[in-house]
């Protein structure tokens, strides 16, 4: 007998929005950093030492904030989960009405829906449970580690773009290629990210697309402005 195995698109949910966000996060915000401050008529390694400090430090802090956010989603899940061992083995009736009510609400007449609750718990009463009451399903379970490497690992690999570019260009030609690098890349990892989610690519491509514009032009004003003032 053949086994047929499916991947949908929601197990890519966990390290997909990561990997994009951090991504997204590391063109965006050491492209803005470098645009600022060549913007400003600083040295050129003021402006090198601004984008690889941008670049090492955002790593660090996606990491670090992504680990304790999910986290803290995973500690939640925990407690859900053990709150519902001791349900079940305090009052198995009960959580045994309460399964079959969902099912019930799902379509199910009632004694077919008692019918997969007896089933379904005797197979795995808990898993059941947190599948069915909590929504909480393997699939898409917080793994804070994964999130952790998979944000500082996606930062530094859209930020080494800036900094690659800001080496390579000098002069008047900096601000402009590395805004235009920045935008292709954008546009390039929102069509990615759509694709890999199931969504239309376009769409998703012009609005990293759009933020990350905004956010370069706004620290290109504010550094020509402060260039003029300091």
């Amino acid at each position: 007998m053949i086994r047929h195995r499916e991947r949908h698109l929601v197990q890519r949910i966990g390290w997909m929005r990561a990997a994009v966000l951090g991504a997204n996060d590391g063109i965006v915000s050491t492209a803005s950093l470098i645009v600022g401050v060549a913007a400003a008529d600083s040295s050129r390694s003021a402006i090198l030492l601004t984008g690889i400090a941008g670049l090492v430090a955002g790593a660090m802090s996606m990491a670090a904030g992504e680990y304790v956010s999910v986290s803290t989603q995973s500690d939640t899940e925990n407690a859900d989960r053990d709150r519902e061992k001791r349900e079940l083995e305090e009052e198995p009736e009960s959580e045994r009405r309460e399964l079959a009510a969902i099912y019930r609400t799902r379509g199910l007449d009632p004694a077919l829906a008692l019918q997969v609750a007896d089933q379904l718990m005797s197979h795995d009463a808990l898993a059941a449970h947190m599948r069915d009451e909590l929504g909480i399903h393997e699939a898409t379970v917080a793994r804070p580690v994964q999130a952790a490497f998979a944000s500082a690992a996606s930062f530094a690999a859209g930020a080494i773009l800036p900094v690659l570019t800001a080496l390579v260009f000098t002069g008047i030609w900096l601000v402009a290629a590395v805004t235009i690098a920045s935008l292709m890349l954008l546009v390039l990892l929102g069509a990615i990210g759509a694709r890999a989610g199931g969504a239309n690519m376009g769409r998703g491509a012009l609005r990293v697309a759009f933020w990350g514009a905004l956010a370069m032009g706004a620290t290109a004003l504010i550094g020509k402005l402060a260039g003029t003032q300091l």
